[in-house]
Parts: C-alpha cells; sequence; structure tokens
C-alpha cells in the first residue's frame, strides 16, 4: 500500500512529465513557425523587401517554396531532434548548444538546397545562405526569449527577499543564474557589488553593479536589502573577514559561497551556501602544508591514532587516510565515536586498510597486545581528558588519562621500534592554572626524556583552541541561541586563540614531517580573540542583536580558567622553520633522574586517588599554581 508521501512524489513526477512534454511541443510549433518564416524572409530580402515583386514577379520561386514547405518542416524538425535540441536544458545554455543550434541550422538548409535540387525547384542563389543565416537566428530567439521570458515569470511569481550579492566573478555569475532559474530558491537579487572598478555600472544577467565594498552599507539602505550573499571563494580569509565585518553593520542575515573546491567540482549552487560562520572572522589564513614532505611518510606506512574517535583523532584519520597508508589503526575507548568515523572512512575510501579498536590507553597490556600484533611505524596520540572545569573535579583521573596514557603509548611506542611518536599538547600547558594544563605539560616532558634514550623520534604540537571540537566554546554559544539565550560567558575580559580543526590537523601532520626529535612545535595563531566580542558575533551572524533579542550572561571564570593562554614558557625561545606559522620551542633542560622518580610517586598517588595530587604535580611542573 502507497504512503501519502510515495503518492505525492508520483504526482509530482507526473506533473514534471507533462511540463516537459507541453514545452516539447511549444518548441516544435515554434521551430515549425520558424523554419517557414526564414524561407519567406530570405526570399523578401532576395527580392530587395518587394514583396509584391516576390509573389507576382513570375518566378515561381515563393510557389517552389510553398510546395517544398511540408518536407522541409518535418525535415527541420526531425533534423533539430537529432540534434538534440528539444532536450537541451536552456537555463544553462551555453557555447555548446549554440554551436549544436548553427549546425542544425545548416544541415536543414543543405537538405532544402539539395532537395529542391531533386525536385527541379528552382531557387535564387543566394536564397540557401540568407536562409541557414536567418534560421539559426530564429532558433536561437525562440530558446533565449523562452528563457527569459520563464525566468521574468517565475521571478514575478516568486518575489522573495530582497538580496545583495558580493562577487560579479564567475562563482557570482553562477550564483545568480541559479537563483533567478531556481524555483526553490526565496531569494530576489537586486543588485551587486565587485572591488573591480571596471565592472561598476555594467550589468550582470540584468542585475546592476553599483560599486565595491564601500557601497555596501549605502545599498543596503537603499535598496531595502534583507540578505547578503558572498559569492567570493577564491578570497583569501583576510579579505572574506573583512567584508563580512562591514556585512555585520547592516543587520542582514549573510551567507557565503563555501570554496574554490566546490566551484571546481561543479557544486556551487543555491543549495551549497552555507550560513557565514564565526570561523569566517577568525584572524588569518590558513596554515600551508608541504603535502609532499606529509606523502613521504605517510604513504605506505602503519599509522596508530589514539583517540581517533574523538575531534582532532578524528580528523587526524580522515587527512592520514587521504595519503594511501598501508594500514590505519584508529584506537579509541568510546565505541560510538570510533564507529562514526570508521563508516566515515570505508565509504570515502573503500581501499583502505582500516583497523578500528577500542580500548585505553591507561591499559598496558591492552596497548602491547596493538603493538606487539600490528607494529605501528608513526603514532599520533590525541587521546586525552581536556575538559578544564571537569579535570578540576577529578584532577586523579586527568593525571591517569594524560600523564601515565602517555607515558604507556610512548613506552610501546619504543619497545615495538616504532619510528616516530607525536604527542598532541596544548597551549594550555603553558604556565598552567589547571590540572589539565599541567597534565599535559607532564606529558609534554615525558616526550622530551623518552627522545633522549630512545631510537624513535617523540615529539609534541602544541596549540590552542580548536574550532567545533567537542565540549569547546561554540558549539556551546550556537545551543545557546538556538534556545533564545543567556549566551553564558565567564569573564567579560577573557581571550583564548583559535584554529580551525582542519588547521590544527594539518599543523600535526607538517610537524611529523619536520621532526628530528625531542622538539615541540608551536603554531603562530594570529590574534587572540576576545570570547564577548566572540559571543556578540555569533549573535549577530544569527540575526539577532546582542542584549535585545538574546542576552550575554558573565557567570565568573570556572575552576582552574584563566583569562589569558600562553603558547611559550619565559624559559623557552622559538626557532623558525621553513613554514613561517610554525615554530619550534627550545626544550626546557631538566633533572631526568629526578623527573623519573616524580613520576613513580605521582603513580602511586593516582593508584589510592590521593588529594595529596595536586601538590606533587605542583613539584613536577614548574608555573604551575592553581587559578
Amino acid at each position: 500500500m502507497e504512503t501519502p508521501k510515495q503518492n505525492r512524489s508520483i504526482i509530482n513526477t507526473e506533473g514534471i512529465n507533462t511540463q516537459k512534454v507541453w514545452r516539447i511541443i511549444f518548441l516544435i510549433i515554434m521551430d515549425a513557425i520558424a523554419l517557414n518564416l526564414a524561407v519567406f524572409l530570405a526570399l523578401l530580402l532576395r527580392f530587395e523587401l518587394n514583396l509584391n515583386l516576390l509573389l507576382n514577379g513570375g518566378t515561381h520561386f515563393f510557389e517552389n517554396a510553398v510546395k517544398f514547405a511540408p518536407i522541409y518542416t518535418f525535415a527541420g524538425i526531425l533534423i533539430f531532434a537529432v540534434f538534440k535540441l528539444y532536450t537541451s536544458l536552456w537555463k544553462y545554455a551555453s557555447f555548446d548548444e549554440a554551436l549544436r543550434v548553427i549546425v542544425a541550422c545548416t544541415i536543414a538548409d543543405v537538405f532544402s538546397f539539395v532537395g529542391m535540387k531533386l525536385m527541379h525547384m528552382r531557387m535564387p542563389m543566394s536564397f540557401h545562405p540568407l536562409n541557414g543565416i536567418i534560421l539559426a537566428v530564429l532558433v536561437m530567439l525562440i530558446r533565449f526569449s523562452y528563457r527569459i521570458l520563464r525566468d521574468k515569470l517565475a521571478n514575478l511569481r516568486r518575489g522573495g527577499k530582497r538580496t545583495l550579492l558580493i562577487g560579479a566573478g564567475r562563482s557570482g555569475m553562477i550564483t545568480l543564474t541559479d537563483f533567478q532559474s531556481n524555483p526553490a530558491s526565496s531569494n530576489k537579487i537586486v543588485r551587486i557589488i565587485d572591488d573591480d572598478s571596471t565592472k561598476w555600472g555594467q550589468r550582470l544577467l540584468g542585475v546592476k553593479i553599483v560599486g565595491g565594498r564601500d557601497k555596501i552599507i549605502e545599498t543596503v539602505k537603499k535598496q531595502s536589502i534583507e540578505e547578503i550573499i558572498i559569492a567570493i571563494p577564491s578570497a583569501t580569509n583576510k579579505q572574506r573577514r573583512e567584508i563580512i565585518e562591514i556585512c555585520r553593520e547592516t543587520n542582514c542575515k549573510l551567507r557565503i559561497l563555501p570554496s574554490l573546491i566546490q566551484l571546481a567540482n561543479g557544486e556551487v549552487s543555491v543549495s551549497s551556501l552555507r550560513n557565514v560562520e564565526i570561523e569566517d572572522l577568525l584572524g588569518r589564513d590558513s596554515v600551508s602544508v608541504d603535502l609532499s614532505d606529509i606523502i613521504g611518510y605517510v604513504t605506505g606506512s602503519t599509522i596508530l591514532v589514539t583517540g581517533g574517535g574523538g575531534s582532532i583523532g578524528s580528523e587526524l584519520c580522515r587527512q592520514l587516510a587521504s595519503h594511501n597508508p598501508k594500514t590505519l589503526i584508529i584506537f579509541d575507548i568510546y565505541e560510538n565515536n570510533a564507529y562514526e568515523i570508521q563508516m566515515e572512512l570505508k565509504r570515502r575510501y573503500p581501499t583502505l586498510d582500516l583497523v578500528v579498536l577500542i580500548g585505553s590507553v591507561r591499559d598496558r597490556d591492552r596497548l602491547d597486545q596493538v603493538f606487539e600484533e600490528y607494529k605501528p611505524e608513526y603514532v599520533f596520540h590525541a587521546a586525552a581528558h581536556k575538559h578544564v572545569p571537569l579535570m578540576e573535579n577529578s584532577p586523579n583521573e586527568a593525571i591517569k588519562n594524560n600523564v601515565f596514557g602517555t607515558l604507556n603509548v610512548a613506552r610501546a611506542a619504543d619497545e615495538y621500534g616504532a619510528k616516530r611518536m607525536l604527542l598532541i599538547s596544548t597551549d594550555k600547558a603553558v604556565n598552567p592554572t589547571n590540572i589539565m594544563g599541567a597534565s599535559k605539560r607532564i606529558c609534554e616532558m615525558i616526550i622530551q626524556t623518552m627522545n633522549n634514550h630512545s631510537d624513535t623520534e617523540y615529539v609534541a604540537v602544541r596549540f590552542g583552541n580548536v574550532l567545533g571540537s567537542n565540549g569547546s566554546v561554540i558549539p556551546l554559544f550556537r545551543k545557546q541561541i538556538e534556545q533564545g539565550g543567556p549566551v553564558t560567558v565567564t569573564h567579560k575580559d577573557i581571550i583564548r586563540y583559535f584554529m580551525t580543526i582542519p588547521e590544527a590537523v594539518s599543523l600535526v601532520l607538517q610537524a611529523g614531517a619536520y621532526a628530528k626529535g625531542g622538539e615541540i612545535f608551536i603554531l603562530d595563531m594570529g590574534k587572540p580573540v576576545r570570547i564577548d566580542d566572540l559571543a556578540r558575533n555569533m549573535i549577530r551572524l544569527s540575526g539577532f542583536e546582542p542584549d535585545v533579542d538574546i542576552q550575554i550572561a558573565y557567570t565568573g571564570l570556572r575552576p582552574g580558567e584563566k583569562l589569558f593562554e600562553e603558547l611559550l614558557m619565559d624559559e623557552e625561545g622559538i626557532v623558525k622553520t621553513n613554514n613561517e606559522l610554525i615554530y619550534i620551542g627550545h626544550p626546557i633542560e631538566m633533572d631526568e633522574r629526578e623527573f623519573v622518580s616524580q613520576l613513580d610517586k605521582l603513580h602511586k598517588l593516582c593508584e589510592i586517588n590521593s588529594p595529596e595530587i595536586r601538590e606533587m604535580v605542583k613539584k613536577i611542573v614548574k608555573g604551575y599554581h592553581e587559578a
């Protein structure tokens, strides 16, 4: 039995087919008229527009044309059908469609010449060239007129939000075409902005280009614009951010065309537009990565990613999978996340040798099993507890998982001969005010110590907050805005560095290429972002006014939280790498024997969940002080 939904689908399909049939019938009738009108106009031009001479001059040319008309009309329609002039989508008409029209009309004209010769019907020598040219012009006029009329009627019916398009290049043209012809669109583009002064005052598909970005606010007011579409996928992050900053002053809804990749793949359409996100406003262009370096050590290698189902770990797996590793092993304690990335990678890379294992980095025996069976050559250690306030309430768990989980992985990498282990660290490890940051600083110390006593190369990558990761502030703000507020900010002056997840992972992979052992790699993360500004921008980008439509509530700093994060400790200096945004921090000298002894004491305290754990951590990590 068919469901109502199925019935609606069938009705819609039949409606589309009926519409298509009537469209073809309409075009055939118009082409039949064009075939005969072209003959008449060609003869009239031959006789210098003297109709009386054409009809009564005793030449019989007009009579011959009338006698041949049924054959010519039928043959012409048949030729047009062979050249698919009735199945082309003229809303996307291009040079190919125009060329098919010219060739089809030329063949129809040749048929006319041969047919009339065979039937001994005399015609003037100039008639056939004239007929072919006029016919091609008429047939193209019919199709373009049909397209323009249909689009105009659709625009009249649709009305829609008055919209400003930014970008009059190829992407802008494709976007505008899709808006004008797509019946699903609820937008009416009334003006275009482009920084290219040679385009000012011109029209793109009938829409006026009024000026550069300095005209955005003025145009919005004059034209009562409700929505702004940014269609400049080739723009740098900085250029895009500057334009968005201007647009935010208008209180219009903003949408953006994502990237050049989608343009290259032919995905530019109304459906590919997305809302402007806070990521579009952040500080700098993305990190450039030398893919040849990455391919050099990833391709053909067995790679293990601990915490491979998490925010960073899953993106690591995506980018590693795209570089053809021999085997990719995902190791995670949380089965749901591991399953999701497993299904995604199987779908995207069906030939990838993918192994997904459930287990904890705390379990040394389980790690030994994994390392012994698969012998990973490269280990990316992303498994960690990272939520600052939660770890303040459970400090022993932070140390067990972060510190001794890292130690277990590092020892296994050494024992089973891995070439390199790379630790995912954080800027919170610098002068930490919370147990999570302090635990990650100890992890860095483990990495540097192990590197001094192993053939395995141990390195760490330190970066700031990652946009969109589990537990980060931006998903929280989005949810609060969707619920109508309030948006909670801990302190009006709190600032943070931010980066995107793909950017963070690109850095990790680049660090793996630069690594010689013992380094802590640091990203130049641009300017820090004030969280209060971040919240207000997100509210505005959602179409609301901060403190009017959605309130901002200041809740006070959470346990272990500080107003700003640092990327370097005072004792550390930096060394440049080949990538101008990636640096290496100088390792800090430490007493390794004392450090190993302190780790043993720390481990014993963890085993009994001792409340003295913080005091022990303070002895290990210089600069750690509770906020």
